[in-house]
């Protein structure tokens, strides 16, 4: 974020704050009327907006921020609203002013700067977040194996796919898949908390794949105990008569009716000791491989990768 467009009074941003902010290398945008700053979000949107309220008179603050929240060319611009102490005794209307922060005036460049970093943290981890589970995405999942990498202790870096997830949605629906992925997280996340504790991490890689991060020792247990409640649990998202046969049809990806088993989960873990990996993508590569074998499995399973 180092784009910033001020909109509003010369009062509103102080020289000690554009000097500031302009030192730690943000670029800033003044205007001072409505239609100079709606030009400025169409032809060349800014990271960040500052503006106050009443700027331009005539709801002019509220149609500025309607269209900032309308920009398809940058989603999610953060939003700051300027006001005084005693426009705050008044009740504002958030749905009119659907903005992510309020500063009031005076304020100090290192309080803006600060609120600043806060949006930029906020962005982050609002666009990192998986949907619909909730955890951590890409981004978090990529940071969190670099951080082990590093440590002098061994971690196991453990990828986890639910199998035959695709007929399962054909056959139940993208609703009931949903629910199974958000019963798979919360199985994930209770046994990892549970025995694993401090330095662990589950992430959601995105569709049926997850990650989560444990000390070595702590893997073989970890695994167990994941698989078996998800064995507990695992009936309740399929019919009776899928049950009582131990399988279910459904179409392959060439489009010709197969037979699945039920669903269960493959884990492949990576052990990160002695320094033998240094980048994410060795580790991502290996897991591929294992995973590769551990799928050709019957029923749910895990594999260790304990190779030197």
């Amino acid at each position: 974020m180092s784009r910033i467009l001020i909109a509003g009074s010369d009062s509103l941003l102080m020289p000690e704050c554009r000097f500031f902010l302009e030192a730690k290398g943000y670029t800033l945008k003044h205007c001072r009327n409505l239609q100079a700053a709606l030009a400025q979000v169409l032809e060349d949107p800014p990271d960040l907006l500052v503006t106050e309220k009443g700027f331009s008179g005539n709801n002019g603050d509220v149609a500025l921020i309607r269209a900032v929240k309308a920009c398809l060319h940058k989603a999610n611009i953060p939003i700051f609203l300027v006001v005084d102490e005693n426009q705050l005794q008044v009740e504002l209307d958030w749905d009119n002013y659907p903005v992510d922060d309020i500063l009031t005036k005076p304020f100090a460049p290192e309080i803006l700067l600060a609120r600043i970093h806060l949006a930029e943290a906020r962005m982050i981890r609002a666009f990192d977040n998986n949907p619909l589970s909730r955890l951590p995405g890409n981004t978090s999942i990529i940071r969190a194996i670099q951080r082990v990498l590093g440590e002098s202790d061994g971690y196991a870096v453990c990828y986890v796919d639910i199998d035959n997830f695709k007929p399962y949605n054909d056959r139940y629906g993208f609703s009931r898949g949903d629910e199974v992925i958000l019963m798979v997280a919360r199985v994930m996340v209770n046994v990892v908390e549970e025995l694993a504790g401090k330095g662990s991490f589950v992430g959601h890689i995105g569709g049926d794949d997850f990650v989560f991060i444990v000390r070595e020792e702590m893997v073989e247990s970890v695994c167990k105990k994941i698989l078996a409640n998800f064995e507990l649990v695992r009936n309740m998202f399929l019919s009776a008569e899928d049950i009582a046969v131990g399988e279910f049809v459904g179409r392959d990806r060439q489009d010709r009716e197969t037979r699945f088993g039920l669903l269960s989960l493959s884990i492949a873990a990576v052990t990160t000791g002695g320094g033998r990996y240094t980048h994410y993508g060795e580790v991502s590569s290996v897991a591929s491989q294992l995973k590769h074998c551990v799928k050709k499995l019957e029923g749910s399973n895990y594999l260790v990768d304990r190779r030197d």
